[in-house]
């Protein structure tokens, strides 16, 4: 949800979106002033009515089902158009949907739009009263936000210079976490002599740091803030500018999600290289993304590592060109699921502010 609310706030001009959050909901500060998050109103009219007469909405998106009748019922008074996007079949599964058929068929048809995420949430609409031609089945949204933006003229000119070489890519390396990633560099290294790694630190604040102990330990190193390129002899490229991850993620067939290998760290959002094709190798402390990691597991895009050796390991299997191309097309299969059902809600969205504008 927060993921599709960013897409419709960069694509519409002057668009804000509340995002109400059920009472076991919680998401990490959004640093955005277009994307408000707030509890649910509750379900007494006079709760309801201040909450509509406080924010006045344009529409309203309904996301999976477990529908709130006197909320849509405000919404129907308010003459608020209302999209069901991303139906499931267990979210109505509940004894009033069924003890109370006529009420649930009204307020399924107070919705413009149905859609189902899937066949059989398509066939629970339809017995619950809605007629199969107002269904559409459009799957489950997609988790993944959308590609990071790169320069394509300095990715090309990047490409061309290392065309032949294996790369792989550390982001967010927490500086507890370097020791480990250079082992595992220097490991793979053995057996991919020509193999180059991008470092990216987690604060680049802190790259000074990071550079002193590549200059220690005697790696080959350039620092991309510099302006240089990687020679073929350059052993490792130290990412350490701003805002260039999908440039870095573009060029990376693999790519270590930092943040993962110590107790106490919470994990990156994985979905980000897999977007972009990067399949991904991760540490065990992932919780703030934890399905997310496991989505990507699950279809062979990612791989839990625990430590240098077991990094290096993973390295090497991993950017085996083959193995490389597989996981890279799971990563952006798994990152891309679920393209039909935002671009709908997106559509609609679209279509009503044009209405309304117009």
């Amino acid at each position: 949800a927060e993921e599709l609310a960013r897409r419709l706030i960069s694509q519409e001009d002057d668009l804000s979106v509340l995002l109400t959050l059920g009472e076991s909901d919680r998401l990490t500060p959004i640093d955005d002033p277009a994307l408000i998050t707030l509890p649910a109103p509750e379900e007494d009219g006079s709760s309801l009515q201040a909450f509509f007469s406080h924010w006045h909405p344009d529409m309203l998106v309904w996301l999976t089902g477990d529908l709130r009748p006197p909320l849509l019922a405000q919404a129907r008074r308010a003459r608020i158009p209302v999209m069901l996007a991303e139906a499931e079949g267990d979210a109505f599964n509940e004894p009033r949907f069924s003890l109370r058929p006529s009420q649930t068929r009204r307020m399924l048809e107070r919705f413009s739009v149905l859609c189902a995420s899937s066949a059989n949430a398509a066939r629970r609409l339809q017995r619950l009263g809605v007629d199969p031609g107002r269904i559409e089945i459009s799957g489950a949204l997609q988790e993944a936000g959308m590609a990071l933006p790169c320069n394509d003229e300095t990715r090309d000119e990047l490409a061309a210079e290392l065309a032949g070489r294996p790369i792989w890519l550390a982001a967010m390396v927490h500086r507890e976490e370097l020791a480990t990633v250079l082992d595992a560099h220097r490991r793979a290294s053995r057996l991919a002599h020509r193999l180059l790694l991008v470092l990216v630190p987690d604060d680049p604040e802190e790259a000074e740091a990071y550079t002193e102990v590549l200059k220690t330990e005697g790696w080959r190193y350039i620092s991309w803030s510099d302006g240089d390129l990687p020679r073929d002899e350059t052993q490792v490229l130290l990412a350490d500018t701003r805002g260039e991850m999908g440039l870095w993620y573009r060029l990376s067939p693999v790519t270590l999600m930092a943040g993962s290998l110590r107790r106490g760290m919470k994990g990156h959002d994985p979905f980000e290289p897999a977007a972009l094709g990067s399949a991904v190798l991760y540490g065990p402390f992932v919780a703030h993304h934890l399905p997310a990691y496991t989505k990507l597991a699950q279809a062979g895009a990612a791989r839990l590592i625990r430590d240098a050796d077991s990094l290096a390991q993973g390295l090497s299997r991993m950017l085996a060109p083959d193995q490389a191309a597989t996981m890279a097309m799971a990563a952006w299969d798994a990152a891309t699921a679920g393209a039909e059902m935002t671009d709908r809600v997106c559509a609609w969205v679209t279509e009503q502010i044009d209405e309304r504008q117009g």
